[in-house]
């Protein structure tokens, strides 16, 4: 297998999990929203008083820039982008009420501007800051005073709108989402740890060896598990729809943190048999006699894993058996170790480690029968 090959594998399950996340209905709200906030802007923008309602199409351009999934960050990141657009535009105005807008001045109050975002301290609207103090004293030019005006006003205006439709129309918790790709995780680590097991049951080397190409993956996931819950919280801020969320949050963080420590085992248990399947230099010797229990153990355990934390009749079945198979595998390697006089070997970790999975996920008490 070329290396080519996982990577495109891996490129067009990104893709399809990209296409499937477009079309979530916390997405589609989204954009239902966006829509609604834009199209009241365009309506609203015209009947502005004064000077401002030359200048309606920054209204829209709020209410899509105060478009965010979750509530408190709409507010945050609109608040921001208003202190952003003021402070462009006071740059601006020191150059008109000095020297004016010349050939020199404008990428000098542009370059100001850049300097003036790279504090922190105007977080989403600090790319706004250049932009308006161009915009001021380019397209404002004579008329940068009504400009200016018009500019900051209608902006304001579309963000408000875009804040109210937000509030109005709640979006929903991402609790769900999260909880769902938690579960995704799940079958993710059952998967690996089960194709390990019909590895070392293989014929060597394996026929298949896609499941020690994908190790590095488990620790890429788990990374974006971790944004996704981060953005799950958010998303209750402030949020009249997240009520009663704050449990379930609480387990999904528990149950992350227990998938993290499995990945972390089974990257272990995955880069150690392949050590040895391969003959890499880090790679011990197996014991010929402990490939048959170590993959039962392994599609044991694998199984637990898949079941989550399930506790109908068969969950207990399952996760009795994979205790027994983990027993299995423990006492053979014990055995082994007393014949050959040595511990050394994929064996005695992978027997570790699959105990300590089993703790993991919830099945200490029954590992010690």
């Amino acid at each position: 297998m070329t290396q080519s090959q996982p990577r495109f594998r891996a490129r067009r399950a990104g893709i399809a999990r990209a296409l499937r996340e477009a079309v979530l209905p916390a997405r589609l709200l989204l954009v239902a929203k966006t829509m609604l906030a834009v199209g009241l802007a365009w309506l609203i923008a015209p009947h502005m008083p004064g000077v401002t309602d030359e200048y309606p199409y920054y209204a829209p351009l709020g209410a899509l820039l105060s478009m965010y999934p979750t509530l408190m960050r709409s507010a945050k990141s609109s608040f921001q982008t208003l202190l952003g657009l003021a402070a462009g535009i006071g740059l601006a105005t020191v150059v008109v009420l000095t020297v004016g807008p010349t050939w020199w001045t404008i990428p000098l109050v542009v370059g100001v501007g850049v300097l003036v975002s790279g504090t922190g301290w105007f977080g989403a609207g600090r790319e706004y800051i250049p932009m308006a103090a161009m915009f001021v004293l380019i397209i404002g030019g004579q008329n940068a005073d009504d400009y200016s005006l018009g500019y900051l006003t209608q902006t304001a205006v579309g963000i408000v709108i875009g804040l109210v439709v937000n509030v109005l129309i709640a979006p929903a918790p991402l609790t769900g989402v999260a909880a769902a790709r938690l579960g995704a995780f799940r079958e993710q680590l059952a998967r690996h740890l089960d194709d390990i097991g019909s590895a070392v049951s293989e014929s060597w080397p394996p026929e298949h060896e896609q499941w020690a190409d994908d190790a590095a993956s488990l620790a890429d996931t788990a990374g974006e598990l971790r944004a996704a819950l981060a953005e799950a919280d958010e998303s209750r801020r402030g949020n009249p729809r997240a009520k009663g969320h704050r449990s379930r949050m609480q387990q999904s963080h528990e149950e992350l943190a227990a998938l993290d420590r499995i990945a972390h085992l089974i990257r272990d248990i995955s880069d150690e048999i392949a050590d040895t399947i391969w003959d890499r230099p880090a790679g011990l010797p197996l014991d010929p006699a402990l490939p048959g229990p170590l993959s039962e153990a392994c599609h044991a355990v694998a199984e637990v894993i898949a079941r989550g934390g399930a506790s109908s009749v068969e969950d207990h079945r399952v996760r009795g058996e994979a205790a027994r198979a983990t027993r299995l595998l423990l006492e053979t390697v014990n055995d082994r170790t007393v014949d050959a006089g040595s511990a050394m070997g994929p064996g005695v970790l992978t027997a570790m480690h699959l105990r300590r999975i089993l703790i993991l996920s919830g099945t200490g008490s029954s590992t010690g029968d």
